[in-house]
């Protein structure tokens, strides 16, 4: 997979070293593949399970450069497995300049129901992955990017989060809460030079979605589009780098919407 022209890399990325959670997963796969064709070194953390696709990404996006990848095992939710993600970045690469909190239980959420069907258990697990993983990701990061002259942190959120979503009352309130997250982060972190902000997908169109959602609804969701087609991850290139760059310095505490003009903020 190449990045598309419709997703031309800014300046400044090259010769930085970004970490991106999720790398396993679909869009993920795209993230990491994008930033090492900027010439951004990638550190690509998924769980240990999912390393034979992580390290074909990895391999895949090495090859194709000029930036390389290197994939280390970790689970988001565990304070310990992030000092070691961040501990191996350092060694790796030298520095740290970028995180992706990617990370999300979207797909795993396996059904749509009624928020008075769903169990604690599948509740308080979203909210480990999407939102405890994303504030463990913030404060693994934040020291060593400060000793570092500062950085640029992403968090994924979703626009659901603004309009929600029936059958996801879970997803949808942890997407907000990583919205509140990034605005609080990017007020205590920006005096270490430390910019935080997020991006709030549409709803992309791959396996994941159309394992939760009928052709119906997503063939409805292109159509509401202010651009009516289906959403796909290269949609998402542009606006992350773009955020993970110097082009957007004096940005921060902001969500940006990618969602092909279904919804405003």
């Amino acid at each position: 997979m190449t990045v598309p022209m419709r997703a031309a890399s800014p300046a400044g990325l090259t010769g930085r070293t970004v970490i991106v959670t999720g790398a396993a997963g679909a869009i993920g796969d795209v993230y990491v593949r994008a930033f090492t064709a900027t010439g951004a070194n990638v550190v690509a953390v998924d769980l240990l399970r999912a390393a034979r696709p992580a390290l074909a990404t990895t391999r895949e996006a090495t090859r194709t450069g000029p930036g390389r990848a290197v994939f280390a095992p970790a689970d988001v939710t565990s304070e310990s497995d992030w000092q070691l993600v961040v501990e191996r970045t350092v060694a790796e690469f030298g520095s740290l300049d970028v995180l992706v909190n990617n990370a999300a239980v979207y797909r795993d959420i396996g059904r749509k129901c009624p928020l008075t069907d769903i169990v604690v258990e599948e509740w308080d697990h979203v909210f480990a992955v999407n939102v405890r993983g994303t504030w463990l990701g913030i404060r693994a990061v934040a020291p060593v990017m400060a000793d570092l002259d500062g950085g640029a942190i992403v968090n994924v959120s979703s626009v659901v989060g603004r309009v929600g979503a029936v059958g996801f009352a879970h997803y949808v309130a942890s997407k907000s809460a990583v919205e509140g997250l990034t605005r609080a982060a990017a007020r205590e972190l920006g005096g270490r030079d430390i910019r935080v902000n997020a991006i709030a997908p549409g709803l992309v169109d791959n396996a994941a979605s159309r394992s939760l959602n009928t052709p119906a609804y997503l063939a409805g969701a292109a159509q509401a589009r202010s651009v009516p087609r289906p959403m796909d991850a290269d949609d998402l290139v542009g606006p992350l780098l773009w955020l993970a760059s110097p082009a957007s310095s004096f940005v921060t505490g902001q969500t940006v919407i990618v969602d092909g003009g279904q919804v405003f903020s």
